[in-house]
């Protein structure tokens, strides 16, 4: 009997914390167990020379069954999904994940279900993200005036970069590292694993442990290609996905500290919380977030 073909990519280097996970997926979907799948993965679809927005198409034209992709890239689909994108409010992964876990999580997937063709299938820990630049200390907002930084195609990040005194620039992730090489932005900001695999810190020598931002990672499919397999595939994909998203947020958790160990080694410069002046930042942007969570309702 033909096993049934799984095919998956992602975006980032192959010793990412999420193409570890991706292949991890594919190990436990070839099990019995989990559907007995045979799984395909392109760990980084912008080697290839596609952009990590063009994903989208790629599930949804059936070239590809699944990916993951970071949450913000799909706010303009599901606004709902802005809860993700409020500066300065996330402190606490476990109980984010509590909350993904739970019926929050439920309610949210089918949103995803019911605005796109794609079904959330796992929310990936894509790590509190952070501010590195090429040109001085950032501690206060004042510190960000003048400097153009890299951001997600994403409206409301840019909003609350702008609020900071940042001039936001859309970089697609495939053009990241030759972006802040070649100095057509003075800043970026990621997770520490980003800014590490990414090698960003060669150009970049400050960085500030901002938390800016807890993000998340959707695992997601093919919404109609998941509804027309076998009720034993999906629930053993599922399972797959479940066990997986596990294994991805340990890895996840441990990798600040890792991080923070090469970048030390490097010699970059780090700003700690300590002399971070969070009042300040939160003063700047506390104009965006009422917005904002006047437009959410209050959700989150």
């Amino acid at each position: 009997m033909t096993r049934p073909a799984l095919r998956l990519a992602g975006y980032q280097p192959e010793t990412s914390v999420h193409s570890r996970a991706l292949h991890h997926v594919a190990a436990l979907a070839a099990e019995a167990r989990f559907g007995g799948f045979a799984p395909q993965v392109v760990v980084d679809v912008t080697a290839r020379g596609h952009r990590a927005g063009e994903l989208f198409a790629m599930v949804e034209d059936g070239r590809l069954d699944g990916c993951y992709v970071a949450s913000s890239y799909l706010l303009a689909s599901v606004p709902s999904l802005a809860v993700f994108d409020l500066p300065f409010v996330a402190t606490d992964r476990g109980r984010d994940y509590a909350k993904l876990d739970g019926a929050f999580g439920i309610r949210l997937a089918a949103d995803i279900a019911a605005r796109t063709p794609f079904r959330a299938l796992g929310y990936w820990d894509n790590g509190f993200r952070h501010v590195s630049n090429r040109l001085k200390p950032i501690r206060t907002p004042d510190d960000c005036r003048g400097m153009t930084i890299r951001t997600l195609d994403n409206t409301l990040h840019q909003d609350v970069f702008a609020a900071l005194g940042f001039t936001p620039v859309f970089v697609d992730v495939r053009d990241l590292a030759e972006a802040v090489a070649a100095h057509r932005v003075d800043a970026q900001e990621n997770p520490l694993t980003n800014f590490v695999n990414f090698g960003l810190f060669s150009t970049h020598r400050h960085v500030s442990l901002t938390a800016h931002f807890f993000g998340i990672a959707l695992f997601l499919v093919n919404g109609r290609w998941f509804s027309a397999l076998p009720d034993e595939l999906r629930t053993g994909l599922l399972g797959a996905v479940v066990e997986a998203t596990a294994r991805q947020r340990e890895l996840a958790a441990g990798e600040d500290a890792r991080c923070l160990d090469i970048l030390e080694r490097e010699g970059v410069a780090v700003v700690g919380a300590d002399d971070i002046d969070w009042a300040a930042f939160r003063a700047a942007v506390a104009g965006v977030v009422e917005h904002e969570v006047a437009r959410l309702g209050g959700a989150g």
